[in-house]
């Protein structure tokens, strides 16, 4: 990059969590990974060196959040914007098999993440550096509500200054209060988006879609102004209001672990836009990359 030219950023907010999962023997594998964070991860692998990846959260004091951090600065993706709170923890999670599926329990009532969105001064000074910016349902259904008002009245005033939002529904209905309200906070959301994510499973059986087009209407008319409907092993999608493109994904013969695919495409789609690529061509960027993650375990594929 030419001396003097400004660095790009991408910033990324939401939870980051520890991961329990199994390491054999009885015996439990520590990691870390979140929607949002994977999403960043994937974003930093495909993006040129003219940017900066950035997450935006809270953690606590402790040693398993100081091992967080240091996490995130291994793998290029800056700890800079990131509150600590003292006497706070990171939520946590553990993965168990069941019935050949897996499965997931969370502690996080009391995560540090809940108050990521307090200072208000923070938030707005770290999303006013940023050019593009991720969030999702997730994120957002982890804040009390008048921290989501002020979240969204702040990512409203970057799309405004020239930002681009990118925004997962990511439907988790056991962390809301109610369904009505899930729907009302995810249609603003989308309302103050430039592409919203969603994926037709999660959002059909809570909004009434029967098809992933009623999905990409919804979005569309809420305010977004471009929808990537992901839908498994289904077609993806993609509209802006002008152009619609539908495109099959690319066949998985053994999937080992659907865990992130989601959330790799997200990164790739988004990656791909920023550095001008059409629609067509960023989704199928990030097909292509959701069927390599699920060939692996875990959600952070280091190849990607």
């Amino acid at each position: 990059m030419p001396s003097g030219t400004r660095r790009l950023k991408f910033l990324s907010i939401g939870e980051c969590m520890v991961e329990l999962s199994g390491g054999g023997e009885g015996l439990l594998r520590m990691g870390f990974a979140g929607d949002t964070l994977n999403t960043a991860w994937y974003a930093r692998a495909r993006l040129g060196d003219d940017w900066d990846v950035a997450y935006f959260t809270a953690v606590g004091d402790d040693r398993y959040s100081r091992a967080m951090l240091e996490f995130l600065d291994e793998n290029g993706i800056a700890t800079d914007l990131v509150q600590v709170i003292p006497g706070k923890r990171p939520g946590l999670y553990i993965i168990h098999q069941e019935q050949g599926d897996r499965h997931f329990t969370y502690w996080r009532d009391s995560s540090a993440a809940r108050l990521l969105a307090d200072d208000a001064e923070h938030l707005l000074n770290a999303t006013a550096k940023a050019d593009a910016i991720y969030f999702s349902g997730i994120t957002l259904a982890i804040l009390k509500p008048a921290r989501r008002t002020e979240l969204l009245a702040v990512l409203d005033g970057a799309r405004e200054n020239g930002a681009m939002i990118a925004f997962d529904p990511n439907i988790r209905p056991a962390l809301w209060p109610d369904v009505a309200a899930m729907r009302q906070i995810i249609t603003e959301a989308a309302s103050i988006s430039s592409i919203v994510l969603p994926t037709f499973t999660d959002d059909a059986p809570f909004f009434g879609d029967r098809s992933p087009e009623q999905t990409i209407s919804r979005y569309l008319e809420a305010g977004a102004r471009e929808v990537v409907v992901k839908n498994g092993p289904n077609p993806v999608h993609v509209s802006t209001g002008h152009i619609s493109v539908f495109l099959s994904v690319e066949e998985v013969d053994h999937v080992v672990d659907a865990t992130g695919a989601g959330d790799a495409f997200n990164g790739a789609y988004i990656a791909a836009r920023l550095q001008g690529e059409a629609p067509e061509t960023a989704a199928r960027a990030g097909s292509r990359l959701a069927a390599k993650v699920i060939r692996h375990q875990g959600a952070l594929v280091l190849d990607s």
